[in-house]
């Protein structure tokens, strides 16, 4: 699957509705990015890089959270910063996974991206309850793209 395929079966207004739903019960910040192809690389180092490109690591409470997907590959990752990971440890974030993946077999993409924004916002709001009035959103809600290959 391409990356413009992946946008177009993704339902952008679904998930940006479900990251502010999370993210205002909690002081965390949730990022979803789909890059077109992995370049070459591991699916979680160039998610890595993107969580540190997307500002994800100058949260206040290093609580931000990327779902990263890799289209061409059909590989994703899930990746949160230490202040959450140091609260839900990694089996959490496998749990995440293997929804996503029982979602993806069936091209249910929204359905699965909304269901981990979901998850990990409800890991968020327990942990990193909202501030109130001194919280603020950190980082966008919409889907950050990366750029396409050139023809």
């Amino acid at each position: 699957m391409n990356q413009k395929d992946l946008l177009t079966h993704l339902d952008q207004r679904a998930v940006v509705a479900a990251i502010e739903s999370a993210e205002a019960a909690c002081s965390g910040e949730i990022r979803v990015h789909i890059e077109p192809n992995l370049h070459g690389r591991e699916v979680r180092w160039l998610a890595e890089r993107t969580f540190e490109r997307l500002g994800m690591t100058r949260t206040a409470l290093r609580n931000g959270i990327l779902i990263f997907l890799a289209a061409k590959e059909q590989q994703f990752a899930v990746i949160g910063d230490r202040g959450i990971h140091e609260k839900v440890g990694d089996s959490f974030w496998e749990e995440v996974a293997a929804h996503l993946v029982e979602h993806f077999r069936k091209s249910e993409f929204t359905e699965g991206v909304v269901q981990a924004i979901e998850e990990v916002g409800s890991q968020l709001a327990a942990h990193f309850p909202h501030a109130g009035k001194s919280d603020r959103n950190e980082l966008s809600d919409e889907i950050s793209v990366g750029e396409p290959p050139r023809s």
